[in-house]
């Protein structure tokens, strides 16, 4: 066994063992009174039944796709697909469990222990879903390539193979993420417009028959859904550097083929020393959030530095292509990516946070009105994209400058070392969302409230941060994907001078097409939540009409009539706009190659994936960003700011949260998988066309 095998052994164990050790701090807790335990069972048994039903759908979908894959592309193509189907779907479903068992005993933290001890089960939870997804990312990709070596395949199959996996985690986190989206969003938006605006009762009321339909939307989407999408994003960066490394390296760079995984590993002990090492000693939540964030990535970047120092050399070349590579600008390329990341978040909070301008300026909008609360949410939504997009691309010409695109591809791979931590800030906020509701529920006393709304406050942030990490990371990786679907037109076709030059008309209907694509994607899911939420309101606004009882608390409402519709609507609604990457580029490249022939269909189809980028980074962080920004703000007008809850501010600040709802947690966050599918089905149609 060499020292690659052995360092991506032992963080697959590391990961598994520390999830476990956790989960264990997590479960022994007591969970509380029985009318907590009653509330998050219903969460739990609701979350658990809308899952099953979602992955029941997907399966099917998965199934036609796989039997398309199996004729046009081999058995091995169709293994790897399902590896990562199969361990996306495991994923996103352990994580939803993990967040329902954590949420009871965080509100139950609060009322024994305080602030400090709800913190640390909240934190622990998510360093869980955290730690699974790069454990099962790094297994399902080490013994999926390490079988394919054994079986001695052409190594150029074997990198392929690995891509289709890829495809399995992207192509299940666009239903998950469009699922759980629309059931959650659909929840929110219908308890907040009938509960909050027509009756005036607070949120999370339990009179609300809506309410536990909110609470379990939480965690199937941005739980379940958030760990499908790290995985795919983990999987996915990790997959193209490999690729990449293996298409432009000669003989003497071969070594570093499994280096993205290495890399991979090395997030699973930076994670568990970020998550080991945070304690909360006094109210600055977010403080302690940064605190563990940038413990990880030092540790990640020293693991990195002494890796490279004894076993790769700094001084060591190595040959790729035209490019020449030391271990010093690996090392170089390696710090790119983590500052890269680091920035993204100082920028995603800036616009996010109760603590700063944007989020201030559209809550005073509110005192003017629903229109201008509307209007700042959009203006800042817009703004809030050049940063991090000046950022990424400040990374990709310092990353270029050291080591060329193998340079890119290399910061694109340091990124994932922080993913273990990203996902552990994610996966905290719906536990302590769900903690705020049962305290609520369960009429609780004020101090419980005010500890669990004091955790959530910085909820929203933590989740604009993991999109626009998730984002940023998908621009750079898709990128990588653009140049290996370069490659392997120069290889299957080697005939072929293609160029792709603003000149070509093609380019140019090549990248229109590309900007078509996240749109549309986005038009479909926004109205498929818009659809939800209706069906929500007519049922809500039905019960409170009919069952006077409900208002006086003598009768329970129907929370299953509300989850029933809003499963059958979402699982519905989710499939049409999730087979948009898949069908967009077949039908896009066989149009162009029936009127125009095969070589402008290829560079008409590479144009796209570049056309889906650059418009999907663009849209994806001005909705994340700027959903988040409406819904802090409303946050921090029921803080006891502009006349606080019930106030006029208060009500036009309701109504931009509910705007920004799809927003943020449906169709921003599915764009990242949405752009992963689209390249990778791209680059598989040539290996396709070149068997015909």
């Amino acid at each position: 066994m060499n020292i690659y095998d052995f360092i991506i052994i032992i963080g697959i164990i590391f990961s598994f063992i520390f999830s476990l050790f956790f989960a264990r701090k997590i479960l022994i807790y007591p969970t509380g009174n029985s009318k907590m335990v009653e509330i998050s069972n219903n969460i739990k048994s609701c979350a658990k039944a809308y899952l099953k039903r979602q992955y029941f759908t997907i399966f099917f979908v998965s199934i036609l796709l796989a039997i398309f894959i199996y004729f046009l592309l081999g058995k091995y193509y169709v293994l790897g697909f399902f590896i990562g189907a199969c361990f996306s779907s495991f994923v996103g479903y352990v994580g939803m469990l993990i967040s329902v068992n954590a949420n009871v005993r965080t509100a139950n933290a609060a009322y024994l222990d305080g602030l400090s001890k709800a913190f640390d089960i909240a934190f622990k939870a998510g360093s869980v879903t955290g730690l699974l997804v790069i454990g099962f990312g790094l297994l399902g990709i080490f013994l999926f390539y390490k079988f394919l070596l054994f079986l001695d395949l052409e190594m150029r199959v074997i990198m392929h193979a690995l891509i289709a996996l890829g495809l399995g985690a992207s192509f299940i986190s666009v239903f998950a993420r469009l699922g759980g989206g629309i059931f959650t969003k659909g929840a929110d938006i219908g308890a907040d417009l009938v509960g909050k605006l027509e009756i005036g009762i607070p949120e999370d009321d339990p009179r609300n028959p809506a309410v536990i339909a909110d609470n379990v939307g939480d965690n199937v989407g941005d739980c379940a859904g958030m760990a499908a999408d790290l995985y795919e994003t983990y999987c996915v960066t990790i997959i193209a550097s490999m690729v990449l490394l293996f298409i432009l390296s000669d003989e003497s760079s071969k070594c570093l083929i499994m280096y993205p995984l290495i890399v991979g590993s090395f997030c699973v002990f930076s994670t568990i020393i970020g998550v080991l090492f945070v304690k909360l000693s006094d109210t600055k939540i977010m403080r302690a959030l940064y605190k563990s964030f940038l413990l990880s990535a030092f540790f990640s970047l020293v693991f990195i530095f002494f890796f490279i120092k004894f076993y790769i050399g700094f001084n060591s070349v190595f040959n790729f292509s035209s490019i020449k590579l030391t271990g010093f600008n690996i090392f170089c390329c390696s710090i790119v990516g983590i500052v890269l990341t680091f920035f993204l978040i100082l920028v995603t909070e800036y616009y996010t946070s109760t603590s700063f301008y944007p989020v201030r300026n559209i809550a005073s909008a509110s005192t003017k009105g629903h229109a201008p609360n509307i209007i700042q949410g959009l203006a800042f939504s817009m703004e809030s994209t050049a940063l991090p997009v000046f950022f990424v691309i400040l990374a990709i010409l310092i990353s270029y400058s050291i080591g060329g695109i193998i340079g890119v591809s290399l910061s694109a791979a340091s990124m994932v070392s922080l993913s273990g931590i990203i996902v552990t800030l994610d996966a905290y906020g719906p536990v302590t969302d769900n903690a705020g509701g049962i305290a609520e529920m369960a009429n609780m006393n004020h101090e419980v409230r005010i500890i669990t709304d004091n955790l959530d406050a910085v909820g929203n942030t933590t989740k604009a941060i993991t999109k626009g990490y998730a984002i940023g990371s998908a621009g750079l990786g898709s990128l990588v994907l653009f140049i290996t679907y370069t490659k392997d037109l120069e290889y299957y076709f080697p005939n072929y001078d293609l160029l792709f030059s603003l000149k070509d008309p093609f380019v140019i209907v090549g990248l229109f097409f590309g900007g078509i694509i996240p749109y549309l994607f986005s038009a479909f899911s926004i109205r498929a939540v818009g659809y939800a939420a209706g069906k929500v309101v007519d049922e809500v606004r039905y019960q409170f009409l009919n069952v006077p009882g409900i208002m006086q608390g003598s009768v329970r409402p129907d929370y299953e009539k509300v989850i029933d519709l809003l499963t059958k609507a979402s699982i519905s609604e989710m499939v049409l706009p999730a087979t948009f990457p898949v069908i967009f580029p077949v039908l896009f490249y066989l149009f162009i190659y029936f009127i125009f022939g095969q070589i402008n269909a290829f560079v008409a189809l590479g144009s796209m994936i570049l056309g889906i980028i650059i418009i999907g980074i663009f849209l994806a962080i001005s909705m994340t960003s700027g959903g988040g920004a409406w819904d802090n703000a409303k946050k921090y007008i029921e803080d006891g700011n502009f006349g606080g809850k019930g106030s006029f501010a208060h009500q036009a600040a309701v109504t931009g949260d509910m705007v920004g709802d799809p927003y943020k947690d449906t169709a921003g966050p599915a764009i990242n998988p949405l752009i992963k599918v689209v390249s990778i089905i791209s680059l598989l149609l040539i290996v396709i066309c070149s068997k015909v």
